[in-house]
């Protein structure tokens, strides 16, 4: 039977986000409990829940909760996925292999998907295997983050958008990709995503950039460039950041609507495999409009994530 809602514990910790749930087991909730824990997700924008240790399923169970699974991969078939730097035989990615680079990449602040059509809503992470020291996710509150930007700044920002692409950012952190119409690696342009972002549910605003944003219309590549990265710069800081050090059987769920987070580095000749889940977000909020993007070699507009390598391994399958 899942526990009364009268045993959630909610601590808040030392930050502007964040609170550590106890009290509940997660892979046996009612309607009920799943309430009360969606109501302090709205108003914490992430949730830790210690010594969960579930299982595949009850973590896929408890995803679909929140929303319509968002698929990452061709290898994905259900609602979890394995962000790992483990190989099937137990050994450890090398810096040449893609998924190395890509994990690399995620130690800059970013919302997960913005670079896809729809942007996801929520995600979250369990634990499995963690690394000695190092490969902690970091987390930062965009709601007091913009609420912290001075006046002049704030009436800068409002109205303004930015162009969101993978290959942007990944090129920045060194790692210059082709086009192969894998996740990320689309043909569907570079959305267009206003820097400021009402949330659709609780309806305030915060800062909505990250590392895969880039070239504001009306302003010179240097101009958007200082202008984004002082922004968020100035947002990512305490109070506003909470930094989780994870412990085996933990979940962390998060809002990417208004919380941005990044991995934290780590010696990667140890083993650090998370199980994630992420949840697309609703149309009506989180669909953007996609423009030719310079740094692909194609565009052949879509308002869905499904890239062409998910279709063609579908049909084999």
């Amino acid at each position: 039977m899942a526990p009364a809602i009268s045993t959630l514990v909610v601590a808040p910790i030392d930050a502007t986000l964040g609170a550590r749930v106890t009290g509940v087991d997660l892979a046996n909730l009612d309607d009920a409990a799943f309430a009360a824990i969606y109501k302090e997700f709205l108003e914490y924008g992430v949730l830790i829940f210690p010594d969960q240790n579930l299982s595949d399923e009850a973590q896929a169970q408890f995803a679909l909760r929140f929303g319509e699974i968002e698929r990452v991969s061709p290898q994905q078939k259900g609602a979890t996925m394995q962000v790992s730097n483990q190989k099937p035989d137990g050994t450890v990615l090398g810096e040449d292999e893609f998924r190395y680079k890509v994990l690399r990449g995620n130690e800059g602040w970013h919302t997960d998907s913005t670079y896809m059509p729809l942007a996801s809503k929520v995600a979250m992470l369990a634990a499995l295997v963690v690394p000695p020291e190092g490969g902690e996710t970091a987390f930062a509150d965009m709601r007091a983050g913009w609420a912290a930007l001075d006046e002049s700044t704030r009436q800068q920002l409002e109205g303004l958008s930015a162009y969101h692409s993978y290959y942007y950012s990944q090129a920045q952190a060194g790692f210059k990709l082709k086009t192969d119409n894998a996740y990320g690696l689309h043909d569907k342009g570079a959305p267009l995503r206003p820097i400021v972002k009402v949330h659709p549910e609780t309806g305030r605003k915060s800062l909505y950039t990250g590392r895969h944003a880039y070239g504001i219309p009306g302003l010179s590549a240097e101009a958007s460039e200082q202008l984004l990265q002082d922004s968020l710069t100035h947002a990512c800081q305490a109070p506003r950041t909470y930094t989780h050090q994870w412990a085996v059987g933990d979940v962390v769920v998060w809002d990417n609507r208004c919380v941005m987070h990044r991995a934290c580095p780590y010696d990667t000749r140890q083993a650090r495999v998370l199980r994630g889940s992420r949840i697309a977000g609703d149309h009506a909020s989180e669909l953007a409009p996609t423009f030719a993007d310079e740094h692909a070699e194609a565009f052949e507009p879509s308002e869905s994530n499904v890239t062409k390598v998910m279709t063609e391994m579908d049909a084999k399958a």
